[in-house]
């Protein structure tokens, strides 16, 4: 029945400064409408997970974590440094990739992953 994530919304208490930073930071052309459209490439995949109330993979009083893929980290991990973003977390390597994590300017925690 579902083909894919139709979107994600959320609240802001800066617009301005929300786009500017996904779209310096993580290199997102936002529109005019505030958002953006991200097409999938083949071998890409989104992950749907449910997490305990006191999980903490994430912060508790964060309801909801982006993870984006992308192709490279190494680079990825470049372009945070030449523009100043901080990891939140030191990099982590699993059977399901490698991961590292930002925070965007509301304080969101987002996961960097590359399959």
């Amino acid at each position: 029945m579902i083909q894919g994530f139709g979107g994600i919304f959320w609240r802001t208490k800066d617009l301005e400064a929300i786009k500017k930073w996904y779209s310096e930071v993580l290199q997102l052309e936002i529109g005019d409408w505030n958002g953006t459209v991200i097409q999938p490439q083949s071998g890409n995949e989104t992950i749907l997970s449910f997490f305990t109330e006191n999980d903490n993979y994430f912060p508790t009083e964060q309801q909801v974590m982006l993870n984006f893929q992308v192709d490279d980290l190494n680079e990825t991990l470049k372009h945070l440094e030449q523009i100043g973003v901080p990891l939140t977390k030191q990099q982590e390597e699993s059977e399901y990739g490698k991961f590292i994590w930002i925070e965007d300017p509301d304080g969101r925690l987002i996961e960097l992953w590359e399959k």
